[in-house]
């Protein structure tokens, strides 16, 4: 699932209109990255919590800001698991 994650989180930032060429598991969210600031990742985070049904709290935003493609897949993969019971 986390592959999945990853290619649903680039498809999503491009359509945000970040670029995200040559973007991987090790693409950072922040400066050194794709460079979002803290309206995009809520942005992101919404779009995400449609397609794979979990949720952030506002107290995740600054966490998530900080992490890379890989980690975010990681989190949702494993939230997504609580919520049904499968295997990240």
């Amino acid at each position: 699932m986390s592959a999945d994650v990853v290619a649903f989180t680039v498809e999503a930032l491009r359509q945000m209109n970040f670029d995200v060429d040559g973007a991987d598991r090790e693409t950072v969210f922040g400066p050194a990255g794709v460079d979002l600031d803290s309206l995009a990742v809520a942005e992101l985070a919404l779009r995400v919590e449609d397609a794979y049904g979990v949720k952030f709290g506002e107290e995740d935003m600054e966490r998530l800001a900080i992490m890379t493609l890989g980690e975010f897949a990681a989190d949702v993969a494993a939230r997504a698991a609580t919520l049904d019971g499968a295997a990240p």
